[in-house]
């Protein structure tokens, strides 16, 4: 009889004990440019997620998180991203679908998030409308509109008076264009030319040329981190655009601390307009900095890697809050309105958009402690996608 009662205890205590621990794995498949142009971008949101669970943990409302990774590179190709979404959801059984380097990207995949109804987690691609495409997806980096609202309101405010567009030539660039016109416009200044420059192997020679002989104030950027973007800003500087007084103005995107050591010295004095900087002060950035470094040495912290990081700890906050479940309708109804302090400053889930709600800062490139960084001066709070509104 003894015998038996203990046998009973100790079946009752492994089924308390046991079920968050038997308890499926929630499968989260990361589609990412890994490879080719784009694949510094996927290579640093893999690394914010992965140092999320490193730092916090990988089991969240009583279940264990498991990745599993697919390479869409160069990140352009829908039909690419919509196939590997399709074969996570089909195949590898996964209950979320995150990463999304590029707009292409995202677009292409919304539709499978919405007919398999798997929450959808974009950690990079900006385009303001990608949120629009389903209703299972959540943005946990940023909006173009949203970046570029604030330098137009600078420049304007700070003698620049005319100004000459060059962004790339696909969906961020136009919402980048659209914006800095709309709000520039409005504050009183002049458009004095725009180009869109491909994203492919662009020749910048010819839109140099124009950009001087049109003599504005400045000229307003948006271009995707990389070997285009330091090509660009060494022919500023060798074809005298700066000696012209000539200003360079942007997103943040342009000083991204990933080719900011690439670039040189030529960035120094950059201004440009941007949601983080590897030199933000707060104790939650350095935390982050410090465990990141650590963990990737031969690597900077930026803005892709705390997209990952911040989308990972949305997921692990709404396991939490839901008691594990993954329902695409119970996770969104969790994951709208939730706030947090993210090592880029207070952010927070719009519950009418799903998109983030986040500070701006304004950023100007300087020494500190002989590395060029992205040094704040000015920032705008809680601003939301313009583009939205």
């Amino acid at each position: 009889m003894i015998l038996k009662k203990c046998l009973a205890t100790l079946a009752l205590a492994m089924t308390l004990t046991g079920g968050a621990s038997a308890a499926e794995p929630v499968k989260v498949g990361l589609i990412l440019a890994l490879t080719g142009p784009f694949g510094a971008y996927g290579k640093q949101i893999e690394h914010g997620v992965e140092l999320y669970l490193k730092t916090n943990g990988d089991t969240f409302g009583g279940r264990k998180v498991q990745l599993v990774i697919k390479d869409d590179s160069p990140g352009t190709a829908g039909d690419v991203s919509k196939r590997l979404a399709q074969e996570l959801v089909v195949q590898d059984k996964v209950d979320i679908l995150a990463g999304f380097t590029l707009t292409p990207s995202a677009f292409a995949v919304a539709p499978v998030a919405t007919e398999a109804k798997k929450p959808m987690i974009v950690m990079n691609a900006a385009t303001s409308a990608i949120t629009t495409k389903s209703p299972y997806i959540v943005r946990t980096s940023m909006t173009l509109p949203q970046n570029t609202a604030p330098m137009a309101s600078w420049a304007a405010k700070n003698g620049i008076k005319k100004v000459f567009i060059l962004v790339a030539d696909y969906g961020p660039g136009y919402d980048a264009e659209g914006q800095f016109k709309k709000t520039f416009e409005a504050a009183g200044g002049q458009i004095v030319g725009d180009v869109r420059a491909p994203v492919k192997n662009p020749d910048y020679g010819p839109f140099l040329e124009r950009i001087k002989d049109s003599k504005p104030d400045a000229v307003f950027l948006f271009l995707p981190p990389g070997a285009g973007t330091i090509a660009f800003m060494k022919g500023f500087e060798e074809r005298g655009l700066d000696k012209a007084g000539i200003k360079m103005i942007a997103t943040g995107d342009l000083t991204d601390e990933e080719i900011l050591d690439s670039i040189g010295d030529q960035a120094l004095g950059m201004i440009t307009s941007f949601h983080y900087s590897e030199a933000h002060k707060s104790p939650e950035n350095a935390a982050f900095t410090t465990a990141y470094h650590k963990a990737y040495p031969d690597d900077r912290p930026d803005f892709m890697s705390v997209a990952g990081y911040d989308g990972m700890h949305l997921i692990a906050a709404v396991l939490d809050k839901t008691h594990g479940s993954t329902d695409a309708d119970a996770f969104v109804a969790a994951a709208k309105g939730m706030k947090w302090v993210s090592p880029r400053g207070p952010i927070s889930i719009d519950p009418d958009t799903r998109d983030i709600v986040q500070d701006i800062y304004i950023r100007k490139v300087e020494k500190v402690g002989g590395k060029l960084q992205n040094v704040e001066f000015d920032h705008v709070s809680a601003v939301k996608d313009p583009g939205k509104q």
